[in-house]
């Protein structure tokens, strides 16, 4: 049997590019040996003290929220839930269009079986801190200039590298997702290997 690498993601309920990468990542599972592990980020965290337009700073104060109802669920019943959890409100933010709230919280909660009580977190700051320091953990090795998705890789020795991305739409599909991953494992392993970009001409797509 084939041993099977972990990948740690870091996302960003309300991010429509973690999203993808997310999905792009369940994909792999199904073509590679991989196992992935969901943490929680937050762009209202990465984004304090800078300028940013009154449009984006009114997406940053509604970010808090999801953010911190996946917080307090990791803190309650442990991180395994992410999974799960991102994939209920994903599913909704994403696919259905709705708009974070409590009326999206509490049943994405409970279609995962865990406490629907928890959509009372999004509107306060006690689970602030766990956020603040699942959000470190993804964010110190791979610098804080860029966004979500983070994602930290299996690299060559063992040791976990981090990379902002892929940012991919739409969201890859069994071999060819498993190709892509095929390729991060590659740079990964390549020493001083930083970054390979381009610019961005569509927007993403959900299927």
């Amino acid at each position: 049997m084939a041993e099977r690498d972990t990948v740690d993601t870091w996302f960003d309920p309300l991010c429509p590019w973690a999203w993808l990468t997310s999905r792009w990542l369940l994909e792999v599972e199904r073509v590679r040996p991989l196992d992935v592990r969901f943490h929680v980020m937050s762009l209202a965290v990465l984004n304090e003290g800078r300028d940013v337009s009154p449009e984006y700073a009114a997406r940053l104060a509604r970010a808090w929220e999801p953010a911190r109802v996946c917080a307090a669920a990791a803190q309650q019943y442990g991180g395994q839930v992410l999974r799960d959890l991102y994939t209920a409100l994903g599913t909704r933010i994403h696919l259905q269009k709705q708009k974070p709230g409590p009326d999206l919280y509490g049943p994405a909660l409970a279609e995962v079986g865990l406490d629907p009580a928890l959509a009372a977190a999004a509107g306060r700051d006690d689970h602030d801190a766990s956020l603040r320091a699942s959000h470190a953990a993804g964010m110190r090795p791979v610098g804080l200039d860029v966004g979500t998705p983070v994602i930290h890789a299996p690299g060559p020795d063992g040791a976990p590298v981090a990379f902002f991305g892929p940012v991919v739409t739409p969201a890859p599909k069994g071999e060819a997702a498993g190709r892509l991953w095929d390729g991060v494992l590659l740079v990964a392993a390549t020493p001083g290997f930083y970054e390979l970009k381009r610019t961005r001409e569509q927007g993403p797509i959900f299927d």
